[in-house]
């Protein structure tokens, strides 16, 4: 199956400077095409039965005497942008997304190379034949870049594409490829958790429920599993991540007295982002650390969590207003420290590290709803919410079961989890597809007239011909717009 690789890549000064340019261009194609769209879809609102908007990969109209620096790097480079803005295009499509929006300088920067524009040359051991290493070949004849060391940490076969970026001044390397060391129960990971429910669902209910690991996540205890297990970051780690904090915003107010654009404010920047990167790779590892302690207990087949929907938990509080029309207060800061806690967590990584996981072990985890596990009791059922009156103690009105607020709600989502299986309830969803029709010939199909808000810009997609829209800016209507027909384009 197919697997994820990340490793640590070490250019020269030389080499930074082309990969550089090499990630601007392409995010100038990206957001060239952001923007042309954005055109179309308000020159739209005024020309509703003229204009059709272009959902293409085309990006030669870029390249104008105002953008001579475009034809200094590879033209795949320049492609591959137009593609990474039509593939986001077709998630919008799909339900997955919203449209492309504009990518940012600030932050990590990454360039997709496909496999024009890099090689892996294996050195091979003349007498055991085994791959000792890969000499990584970036670049084509014209536009050469050299060869760039990496660490490879483990062993990986040949990747069709590659991304190349940087964060916080660290290069990276990171593509997918296969591994024969890794399957799945089904042809796919669809197929393969609906065969692991299957199997489950073949157990004694008792049997099912011994078997099952529920986990409630929370503020002061990100993580307590219904063995009584808690899961949080040593206490280290929180002190370090406090002082890294101080330093950020420290390094941060040195870069804004600095002169703007300046070598020395760049530094700032970098070293600022230093600090928050440690930040981040803590909570990777947290989150691996800890999923791979949930997985690699035999005693559990099945994994059932909370269906939190965190990113409408850590959305800021709406500004409010007094009779008066004045702004009043909104709790926006309390808020700000309670999604800063949230987000520092991990809930996400967590669930997303144990799926993959436990799935390649055989196992399955489930998301079950999240309303009153906080206040059911695990014994009776009894929902109040007199049943937790403080933050630590669970105590049933109805039948006296006392224990942690946190671990008796990690049991109820347990038992939640046994019953979501039991019910056969399908644990995957139906992909949509979406399918861009175009008519084929010198007859154009007439376009539709649809009564729509002035507010709204849906893109037709289902009739008439893209290229109308840059064949309109000359100021001609569809019809007369002249076409070769399809017998001349054969010939």
């Amino acid at each position: 199956m197919m697997n994820g690789y990340r490793f640590r890549l070490y250019p020269t000064k030389e080499q930074e400077q082309i990969l550089l340019r090499w990630i601007g261009c392409q995010r100038l194609i990206y957001n060239a095409k952001v923007s042309e769209d954005r055109y179309f879809r308000s020159f739209k609102r005024r020309f509703l039965a003229v204009v059709g908007e272009p959902i293409d990969q085309g990006y030669s109209q870029f390249k104008t005497e105002l953008t001579p620096f475009l034809s200094e790097v590879p033209s795949q480079i320049l492609r591959n942008g137009a593609v990474l803005w039509k593939q986001a295009y077709t998630r919008h499509f799909q339900g997955l997304g919203g449209r492309p929006k504009f990518q940012k300088r600030n932050g990590e920067q990454s360039v997709w190379l496909t496999s024009e524009l890099f090689s892996f040359e294996p050195q091979v051991n003349r007498e055991t034949g085994e791959i000792l290493r890969y000499n990584l070949q970036v670049g084509t004849h014209k536009f050469s870049v050299g060869e760039i060391d990496y660490i490879r940490h483990r062993q990986h076969h040949i990747p069709n594409s590659i991304h190349i970026s940087i964060c916080a001044g660290k290069w990276f390397l990171s593509f997918s490829a296969e591994d024969d060391t890794v399957s799945l129960p089904g042809h796919d990971a669809d197929s393969a958790i609906e065969a692991v429910a299957q199997e489950l669902r073949q157990l004694p209910s008792d049997d099912l429920a011994a078997c099952t690991c529920g986990a409630d996540r929370g503020v002061a205890k990100p993580l307590v599993t219904s063995d009584g297990q808690v899961y949080d970051l040593q206490p280290v780690q929180k002190e370090r991540i406090k002082q890294d904090r101080e330093q950020k915003k420290k390094w941060q107010r040195r870069a804004a007295r600095r002169k703007k654009g300046s070598k020395n404010q760049r530094k700032a920047y970098r070293r600022s982002a230093r600090y928050q990167q440690y930040e981040a790779n803590v909570r990777k590892e947290y989150a691996h650390q800890t999923s791979h302690a949930l997985v690699a207990d035999s005693k559990y087949e099945l994994y059932a969590f909370e269906d939190l929907k965190i990113q409408t938990m850590t959305h800021r509080p709406k500004a409010k207003q007094d009779e008066k029309g004045r702004w009043a207060p909104n709790g926006a800061r309390a808020k700000a420290g309670l999604n800063r806690v949230i987000l520092s967590s991990a809930w996400g990584q967590v669930v997303q590290y144990t799926e993959y996981k436990a799935l390649r072990a055989g196992k399955l985890v489930v998301k079950v709803p999240f309303a009153y596990s906080s206040q059911e009791c695990a014994a009776c059922g009894d929902t109040h919410k007199d049943n937790r009156l403080t933050q630590a103690e669970f105590v049933c009105r109805r039948c006296g079961h006392t224990d942690n607020a946190d671990h008796n709600a990690a049991i109820v989502i347990a038992h939640r989890g046994v019953t979501k299986i039991l019910s056969g309830v399908p644990l995957t969803k139906t992909k949509k597809t979406v399918r861009m029709r175009k008519t084929v010939g010198p007859e154009r199909s007439e376009p539709v007239q649809t009564a729509q808000k002035p507010e709204e810009t849906d893109i037709r997609h289902d009739a008439g011909d893209p290229c109308i829209a840059h064949k309109s800016m000359i100021q001609e209507t569809p019809a007369a717009i002249p076409e070769t027909p399809t017998t001349a384009r054969s010939a």
